[in-house]
This record gives structure tokens, sequence and C-alpha cells, in this order.
């Protein structure tokens, strides 16, 4: 056994494995793959092996597309036959509520470059024969999709691994970590020290014991999962072909077939959590765990009505083997914040749809730094403290029996809910509508009579839709406020501060009592965030960003942090405050204040401290909204004495609170991008329009080569739009394409109702070209092609006079 390697991966699954490929592949071998006994020994070797596209996230689904594409490639390499069965796959529609799901879903897949197609129940009649289609609207078709041999498609990974110079170590229990004081790992095993500048968790079912040698809570649980196989079927004996993978998603089950026989799956309740205690470290790789068939009678029953020939099947075998999920049934993945070199490929519940995606992105971010797209729906970083085991083993249990359910944009579950709370929750509770972002009850919007509201789950406009829009108009109108709290706040301190903060964004960073608007940059000028900046000292600054990026920021602080001078804070919890905004704004917030708020003493993007009301504050002259406003950011033990002076003072100036949804609203008036829609890792700063405000004449910052070469070359492929759709009763998500007759040029990022434009409003990218406002274009709606019309301008005051008066 070698003693030093440049990564050691832990886990020989097929997640492990196909980190090893990617590694290798991509020119990285010295590198070895530790196992504890031989490979697929966790849950891989009881997989059902079913490879899909279909995910929530769009990323994740181009990662399970790319997943598809490699299987040839690691078969031929490694001469590995992985039994792969492309015969397609069907997820089904039995509600009209899941068909709108799925044409949505279709033109996005259009998007994202993967081949699917609608199809009625004749068709799906004629793929499947034993499926009764009487009660099915329709479903969504993907040739590509089918299922393959879970111990074939492991050892293919590795053998090809061996190929390009890996090496991997069976019968090896790894027993300890160390960080060494040069960032790197001594690995203890039962077989001796190997001594790695990286570690990488891959460790399946034992990810959190790997973890916690390193320190590191991992939120994820094994989840008991059955599946059953069946003995031969007639019909399917007399069939030539083979019968497409199922997914019946309102039956909440899948389906396909094994021989002549079928394996059909579901997704039982009550959901069971498996070892809670810890994985025990002799469980053995043929083991499976008792079936408990009570769970499975009502889930069963369904799959029975609609697959009679299996009903009347014999069951040959039934498996219950323990798979592991995370709060949001996404992997974790990369570099754990706060150890260094120390990574993260764990809780990925579909290993073999998702397996090369993840294996892919690692690699890539191993080796140049990051990955080459967006993979933050799985980031291992978009978790916070908050993550507890109890949450966890709660929400894992909640995603788990809601496998297969619609998951509107609107809606957000209730387990383990509330968690964290802001210090107006308990006054808001009974009048708002709430959703949550990095565990914090945050509000949607607000009744209008003191009732407590409740909205229905849709993909159209809900019934929150014209409150909404009161509290939309009354911002453009009057005053509103927002609560900051769930909004990111971090404290930058120290005398090497402002270069810090020079190196690691790309604006000018602004004087003291000035804010600014901070893009970030990677080195390959891909945008890292979009923060501002409030300068109260030259050696004190805030920096203000999305709430539920903490640990993800904090992260890429801390490996961009300088030896000493700098000292970084994350104090989004101890701070809360408001946004005010409206052409009221300025009289309601003057008579609570002794600073004097005229135009020209406190202009635009101007930043001071004051006394508000009985508060100590730091003001700042902007808003989200487009409108005249004010941001008022205090200690939060403030919070609550701060709202009641404002309503206070406002009440006869029509101020009334506002929540997240009128927000979304405003801002796309604005055309106001957002983080994880028109700004993320996909995107450069001149495609985006963040390049105004990239200070390309700074001497250096992160991203600044990339950046001048993008600027000098000035041809992006793309650049970020608005439209307005014509639409009767639905908006655009995000991912529809873009249509200019027959040629997709372009998809969408977000969308929603413009109340105050009188208008449906989509922001998205467009292919770079002869575009303008009579050029005659439509976007999906729910699968629908609507006109839409571009904006070059937007919406609402293009000039900014309003948010500068």
């Amino acid at each position: 056994m070698k003693t030093h390697a440049k990564v050691v991966v832990i886990g020989g699954g097929v997640i492990g494995c196909s980190i090893l490929f990617h590694l290798a592949k991509f020119g990285w071998t010295d590198i070895v793959l530790i196992e504890r006994k031989e490979l697929t020994a966790g849950s891989s070797w009881h997989a059902a092996g079913n490879v899909h596209a279909v995910n929530a996230d769009a990323n994740i689904s181009a990662l399970q597309a790319y997943t598809l594409n490699l299987f040839s490639e690691i078969q031929e390499t490694s001469g590995q036959d992985i039994g792969l069965h492309l015969a397609g796959g069907i997820n089904t529609a039995a509600t009209q509520s899941r068909w709108e799901f799925l044409r949505a879903e279709a033109a996005r897949h259009k998007v994202l470059g993967i081949k699917s197609e609608l199809i009625g129940p004749d068709e799906i009649k004629k793929l499947c024969p034993i499926m009764d289609t009487s009660t099915i609207v329709g479903g969504l078709f993907d040739p590509k999709e089918g299922h393959l041999d879970p111990s074939g498609t492991t050892h293919a990974y590795a053998k090809a691994a061996r190929t390009y110079g890996a090496e991997i170590y069976r019968h090896t229990k790894v027993e300890a970590l160390a960080q060494r004081a040069d960032g790197g790992w001594d690995v203890s095993t039962d077989k001796g020290i190997i001594v790695a500048e990286h570690v990488v968790n891959a460790a399946g079912l034992w990810a959190r014991e790997v973890g916690a040698m390193a320190g590191v809570h991992l939120p994820l649980v094994p989840m008991e999962h059955h599946y059953l196989i069946t003995e031969a079927l007639q019909a399917l004996e007399a069939m030539e072909r083979e019968i497409p993978l199922i997914l019946d998603l309102d039956g909440e089950m899948y389906l396909r077939q094994e021989g002549k026989g079928i394996q059909l799956g579901v997704y039982e309740t009550p959901a069971k959590p498996w070892a809670l205690d810890g994985t025990p470290w002799d469980y053995a790789e043929d083991e499976l765990l008792v079936p408990e068939l009570d769970r499975l009678t009502d889930a069963l029953s369904v799959g029975f009505q609609r697959f009679p020939e299996v009903a009347a099947a014999g069951i040959k075998r039934i498996i219950n083997g323990p798979f592991t999920f995370t709060p949001d049934g996404n992997p974790l993945v990369g570099p754990v914040p706060g150890v260094r070199n120390y990574w993260a490929a764990c809780g990925v519940m579909a290993g073999f749809a998702q397996g090369g995606g993840v294996g892919l992105a690692l690699a890539q971010w191993m080796i140049n730094g990051e990955p080459e797209f967006d993979i933050f729906a799985m980031d291992v970083a978009r978790y916070g403290d908050y993550a507890t085991t109890d949450y966890v083993t709660e929400k894992s249990k909640e995603f788990y029996e809601r496998r297969f359910r619609i998951a509107y944009p609107n809606e957000t579950w209730p387990a383990a809910r509330p968690l964290k709370t802001s210090p107006l929750y308990e006054r808001q509770k009974d009048k708002a509508v709430f959703s949550v972002s990095y565990g914090l009850e945050t509000p949607m919007y607000f009744s209008t009579d003191g009732t407590k509201p409740s909205e229905t789950g849709s993909f159209r406009r809900s019934n929150a839709f014209p409150v909404v829009g009161e509290e939309a108009r009354n911002v453009r109108e009057n005053a509103g406020l927002f609560e900051l709290t769930s909004f990111s706040k971090y404290e930058v301190t120290g005398p090497g501060a402002k270069a810090w903060l020079n190196w690691i964004t790309a604006c000018a960073v602004p004087n003291p009592g000035q804010a600014r608007l901070a893009p970030m940059l990677s080195a390959t000028g891909r945008l890292m965030g979009d923060l501002t900046i409030w300068a109260l000292a030259e050696d004190r600054y805030m920096i203000f960003g999305s709430g539920y990026l903490q640990a993800w920021h904090m992260r890429w602080f801390a490996n961009h942090m300088p030896a000493e001078g700098v000292h970084v804070r994350n104090c989004s919890d101890a701070y809360g405050g408001f946004s005010i905004a409206g052409p009221r704004s300025r009289e309601i917030l003057q008579r609570i204040t002794g600073e004097n708020l005229d135009n020209k003493a406190f202009s635009f993007m101007g930043v001071r401290l004051a006394d508000v009301g009985f508060a100590p504050a730091i003001i700042g002259r902007l808003s989200v909204t487009g409108e005249l406003g004010y941001e008022i950011v205090v200690p939060s033990a403030y919070v609550t004495a701060l709202h009641d002076r404002l309503h206070e003072a406002g009440a006869d100036l029509g101020l009334r609170d506002f929540g997240v949804y009128a927000l979304m609203s405003l801002r796309l008036e604005k055309s106001f991008g957002i983080w994880s829609r028109e700004f993320s890792r996909d995107y450069t700063a001149l495609e985006s329009g963040m390049s105004r405000f990239v200070a390309y004449d700074k001497p250096d910052f992160i991203g600044r080569d990339a950046a001048l070469r993008e600027k000098e070359a000035n041809s992006p492929k793309r650049r970020l739009i608005t439209l307005s759709i014509d639409t009767d009763d639905a908006d655009c998500w995000g991912y529809e394409p873009i249509w200019y007759g027959d040629k997709m040029v372009g998809f969408t990022t977000s969308g929603g109702y413009g109340h105050c434009a009188g208008t449906s409003l989509a922001m998205g990218y467009l292919s770079t070209g002869a575009f303008d406002s009579q050029t005659p274009l439509e976007v999906h709606v729910l699968g629908d092609r609507r006109p839409a019309r571009l904006l070059e301008r937007c919406a609402i005051d293009p000039e900014g006079k309003k948010m500068r008066s």
C-alpha cells in the first residue's frame, strides 16, 4: 500500500468509483480509493439500478443526462459489461396538475438538451401493455432512460479508473483522520497510514462516521427502502422487446422489467430511518433488512390497480435495504466549509442516475478550483448549523414520503417547522403565509383583514395573487415595510479590510459613507456572488447578500483570506431590520430620526450610522423595489421596537408590511436580477449585465484576467433580458425555452406578474442577435407557447428617477 497520495477517496460504491475515474481521466493519477470490504459493499449492491434524467433542479437533470451518456464510455474503457437496458422511461400523469408539471418539464428539457417527448395514454399502452391507462392523462417519454447492473457499473468505473493509473485498496478500513499542519491528512487504516493532500468522503452509509473523524456533521440519514421482484408475467414472455421504466408519479411507485418479471418499488409511508445511532461497521455487503410488508400495503394496492397482471404474479423476492437521504433529497458534494482539503460526495440517493455527474463535478472542482456549471442544489454548503440530527431526520423522512408527490413552486413542506424565527414571528404567524430560507421562517405575504391566510399550491397564479397585488401597488403608491432578517450580513474589520475587499470583489470598494453593488468572480470570470458593500469606516464594512448562501459565502471568504489584518464575522442572526420603500418612505423615516434625509444631504447609495426611533442603526439609501427607499439595519434585539415605531410613524401615510412575493414582482418590473436565478456560476459578468459594476481598472482582483478578456472580446453568446408575456393565469418559473419561430433562442430564469406594470414578466438569457421589441418571440408557459415581447428598458421607471429622488 502507498504511503503518500494526492487524493484518498474513502468508499468503494458507485460514487467513490466515479470520482476516482474522473480524477484519473482528467490527469490526477496519484490517487487511491480505500474500501473496507468489497466494492459495492454498502447500498450500491442492492440498488434498483434505474437511471433517468428528471429532477426538480435543472442543473441536476443535466448532470443525470451526462451520466446516461457516460455509460458507453466507461463500458468501452473498462471492458466491463454494465448490463445497460435503454428501454426508455415514462413519467406518467393521472391528474391535470401532474400533466401541467410534465408539460412544463418537457419544455425545460429542450433547454437542457434532453430529447424527451409528451405522449398520450394510447402510446403509453403500446409501450407498456401491462399498464391500465384508463385513468392516465399522459406521460413524458425519454428514450435514453432505463436500468443497469449496479455491480457491473460500479466495477466498470473502477476498472476504467485503473486504466488511467488509479489504485484501489479493498478490505482496508479507515480508522481515523488527522489534519496535518500543511492542510493534508494522515489517513489511518488497519493496513497503515497514507498521507494525503485531499480526502474525499464517498463513504455512503458510513459517511456520517467518516465525517465525524474530521469533526464534520453531515446532514444525511439512511432510510429503509423496499422493492419487490415478481415471477415471470405471461404478457412479458410473449413480448420481443422490453417495456420502459415507468415512474408512476401519482401512484408513487416505479416499475421496470426484470427478466420476464417485474421490479416494483414504492416509497412507503411512514418512512423508517435506519441506524440513527450510526451505521454498524460490520454491516455486510450481502445483508438486507427484514421486509415490513404492512408498511407497503397502501402503496402496493395502488400499484396493483395500475398493473393488474403484476398483482396476479407471484413475488420472487422482496428487497429492503438502506439508502442515504438528505433533507431535500439532493447529494452533498464539494469542499466542506471550515475544513481544509476535505471533500464530501455522499447522500446520493439516486447513485446510478447521478453518479457520473457527481464524479464529473467534484473532479472539476478539485482540479480546476470550480466545476464548469452551477451545482448549488447539491453543494454541501447549502446547509448551515440549523441542520441538526433531529432536523435532518424529520426532513429526510418527509422527503422520502413525498418522493413522487407534486412540489409546487409556491409550497414549503411542514416538517421541522418552525425552526428559526425572527423577533417578529409571534406577531406575524397568524397573519402571514411563510416559506423557509436557510431554516428561517420568512413571510411571503400578509392577510388584508388580520386573519390567518392559507395559500393553495399551484403551478398557476394562486389565491395569493390579489393580495400580493395590493402589497406591490401600495409600495409604489405609498410605502411598504419589508423585513431584512432573512438577508445574510457580514462584518469585515481590520487594517487590511479594504485591500481584501478589493481583491475578493470585482467592484471599486466604496469610500466611508457609501454603498456599492459588489459582484464576486471566480478565476474563470464566472459570477461567485452579487453582494452589496456598505463602507462604515476605512477599517469597517458590512456586506449583505442572500440569506441561504451564508455557509457558501463564508467558505469562499475563508478560502481567500489573508494571513492577517482582516476579520470576517457572519452576523446574519445578530442583525435584523427593515427596508422601507415607496414615495412616502422618506417622510415616514424622517419622523423617527434626527438625521437629515433630504436628497442632497443623504443621496442615493449613501450610508450612515444614526439613531432610528429607540434603535442604534445603520441606514443605507437604496431599495430592491426601485422606489425611493432606505434599508435600516439594527441589532436583532431592537427589531420589534423599530417595527412598532415605523408603523406608528406611517399609520396615516399608508405604510404596510409586504412579503417576498411582492418584492419579487417589484424587482421584475425593474429588471433586477437575483442570485440562483439571473445570477449564478453559470454566467459571466458581461452576459449577466453585472459588468457595469466591475472596476476593470483595478490592479488586481479574483477573475480580473478572465473578465478583461471577455470585455475586450465583447462578444457574449447571450445576454440577460426581460420579456413581457401574453398569458392568462400562469407565469414563468424558470428554464422555459424562448422561441423565434422554430428556433430556440434562449431560456427564462425567473418570472411572475408585474402587478404595477399590468403584465406577466420574465427574465432570462437570449442569444446575442438582432432581437428587439418588434421581434415576434414566444415563451413556453406550462407547456403552451405564448407571445412575448422583448423589453428594451425595464417596465417601471426606466430612468431610475424614483429611487434617486
